[in-house]
C-alpha cells in the first residue's frame, strides 16, 4: 500500500487528466491567456453556484481580501475586528491597507470567532468585522450581520476554506458586503496555481474591485485608482470551470469521510470536531484536539500517519504582527486550541482502507 498523505492532489488530477489536458491545450492554442472567455464563464458560473450577483476573480485569496478592504475604503486608522485563529494572510491584508486588527477570542467547539465577545471590542474606529469560516465550518454569519447592521459597520467574509459551505442552505460569502475566496490548489475548489475571487451583490463594490485587480482601471490606458496586477489567467479559469462541476460531490465525499471519523474514532484522549445542525460543514480540514500534542504527533509519525498543525500560534503572536501592536491580547481559548490542535488526512480521494488505518491508529493511541 502507498504511503498515506495529508493531501494528495495527484489523485484528483488523474481523474480529470484527459479533460484538463485537452482544454488547456485549446487555451494555449488561442494565444489569449489573460482575462478571456474562460474567466468570464467561470465568474458567471460561480455567481450562479453561490447565488450572488457579482463574482470578480483575481490572483489569490490574499489579493481578494486586500481589494475587498480597499473597495470598502478601509485604511489608515481604521479598526477591523477579526479572529486570531486563521492563516496569516487574513491579518496581513488588514495591516497592508493601513488598518489595525482587533482580535476576538474563538469558540472552543467551532474554532470560529466567538460572536458573543464581538460587541465589547467595537469602538468609534471600528469599520468592519472580518470573520473566517475556519476549516470549512461556517461562523455565525447571521449573528455577525445583525451586529454590523446595529453599529453600521461593514462585514467581510473570509471564505478561503469554505467554498460550498452554507448556513440554512445560504452559501458562505453571501451574508456580508463582500465574500473572499481562495483557489489555492489544496482548497475544496482549487486550481493548479494561485487564484482568488470576491463576491458581492453590490455592483459599485464589484466595479471598484474590477478596477483594482487591473491596475486601477477597466478601460485600456485609463487608470482611475492605484490598483494591482491581480488577474486570474485563462488556464486556471478552465481548470476551475471543470472542478466547479465536481465540487458538490467532492464536498459530499469529504462529509462522508468526516462522518466515518466521527462515528469510528473512539478514544477519550482525542476530541473530534463539532458540527451544528443548521450548517453544512465541508471539512477543508478535520481537526482534532489532544492534550499532549507532542506525544500524539510523535505517535502518528511512528505509525506513518501524516498530520498538520493549523495553526501553531495565534496570529497576534507572529513576529510581523507583534511589531505593529502596542500590546498583545491574552485570548485564553485561542492559545489553548493552538497548543492542542492536530489535523489528520482529509481529501475526497482518501480510500476506505486508508480511512480505516487512520481510525485504527488513533483508537490505539
Amino acid at each position: 500500500m502507498k504511503k498515506i498523505k495529508l493531501f494528495d492532489l495527484s489523485r484528483q488530477y488523474s481523474r480529470l487528466k484527459p479533460t484538463l489536458e485537452s482544454k488547456i491545450s485549446r487555451v494555449l492554442a488561442t494565444g489569449q491567456y489573460i482575462m478571456g472567455k474562460n474567466v468570464i464563464a467561470f465568474e458567471k458560473n460561480v455567481s450562479k453556484y453561490l447565488s450572488t450577483k457579482n463574482a470578480v476573480t483575481c490572483n489569490s485569496g490574499t489579493d481578494a481580501l486586500i481589494m475587498a478592504l480597499r473597495s470598502l475604503d478601509i485604511g489608515q486608522g481604521d479598526e477591523i475586528i477579526t479572529t486570531p485563529f486563521t492563516y496569516f494572510s487574513t491579518i496581513e491584508t488588514i495591516l497592508l491597507v493601513g488598518a489595525e486588527p482587533v482580535f476576538v477570542d474563538i469558540d472552543p467547539k467551532t474554532f470560529n470567532i466567538d460572536t458573543a465577545k464581538i460587541e465589547q471590542k467595537i469602538t468609534k474606529k471600528t469599520k468592519a468585522i472580518l470573520g473566517v469560516h475556519i476549516f470549512g465550518h461556517p461562523y455565525e454569519a447571521k449573528e455577525v450581520k445583525k451586529i454590523c447592521k446595529k453599529y453600521k459597520i461593514k462585514m467581510i467574509e473570509d471564505c478561503a476554506q469554505s467554498f460550498g459551505a452554507s448556513i440554512d442552505k445560504k452559501q458562505t460569502g453571501t451574508f456580508g458586503d463582500i465574500g473572499c475566496f481562495s483557489f489555492f490548489p489544496t482548497k475544496n475548489l482549487g486550481c493548479a496555481g494561485d487564484g482568488g475571487m470576491m463576491i458581492t451583490d453590490n455592483s459599485q463594490l464589484a466595479n471598484k474591485a474590477r478596477m483594482l485587480r487591473n491596475h486601477g482601471g477597466i478601460q485600456r490606458n485609463v487608470h482611475n485608482l492605484i490598483g494591482y496586477n491581480s488577474r486570474l489567467d485563462e488556464i486556471q479559469a478552465v481548470i476551475l470551470l471543470e472542478k466547479l462541476k465536481l465540487v458538490t460531490k467532492l464536498n459530499k465525499d469529504r462529509i462522508k469521510i468526516a462522518r466515518e471519523y466521527h462515528q469510528s474514532i473512539n478514544n477519550d484522549k482525542v476530541v473530534t470536531p463539532s458540527n451544528f445542525n443548521n450548517v453544512n460543514h465541508i471539512y477543508h480540514q478535520y481537526t482534532l484536539i489532544v492534550d499532549n500534542r507532542v506525544k500524539f504527533t510523535d505517535y502518528l509519525s511512528k505509525s506513518n500517519i501524516p498530520f498538520g498543525i493549523y495553526y501553531p500560534k495565534p496570529a497576534y503572536m507572529q513576529p510581523a504582527v507583534k511589531k505593529r501592536m502596542g500590546g498583545l491580547p491574552k485570548l485564553k481559548v485561542t492559545e489553548e486550541i493552538c497548543k492542542k490542535c492536530v489535523s489528520i488526512p482529509m481529501f475526497p480521494e482518501l480510500t476506505k482502507k486508508e480511512i480505516n488505518i487512520i481510525i485504527s491508529v488513533i483508537n490505539d493511541y
